[in-house]
């Protein structure tokens, strides 16, 4: 659970493209935050399912509403770093600047 809601705020809380490259001048888009979170939930499904592998020695078949659960799951994970990026990232950059004047 740590891994995921490390993994699900991560997109938000770094300026990075695929958290190596540069961002561009004008910032990373929208587009590309929600093509790494789901990047993301992908990685965490596989080393969730190697950790299954490992203890059990199977895979357990698992429906389609496993899955929708699970996304819906890590959404709620990724809410601090939605809210910090989309309103508190720019209400700590305003408070900051009224200090400096």
């Amino acid at each position: 659970m740590i891994v995921a809601l490390i993994a699900a705020n991560l997109p938000w809380l770094s300026d990075r493209i695929a958290f190596f490259a540069a961002p561009p001048a004008r910032g990373k888009s929208e587009w590309i935050r929600w093509a790494e979170w789901l990047a993301m939930f992908v990685v965490v499904g596989l080393i969730a399912a190697g950790l299954e592998y490992r203890t059990q020695g199977q895979l357990q078949v698992q429906g389609w509403e496993f899955w929708v659960i699970n996304l819906a799951l890590f959404a709620v994970l990724a809410l601090p770093g939605f809210i910090y990026c989309h309103d508190l990232r720019r209400r700590l950059r305003r408070q900051y600047r009224r200090r400096e004047s």
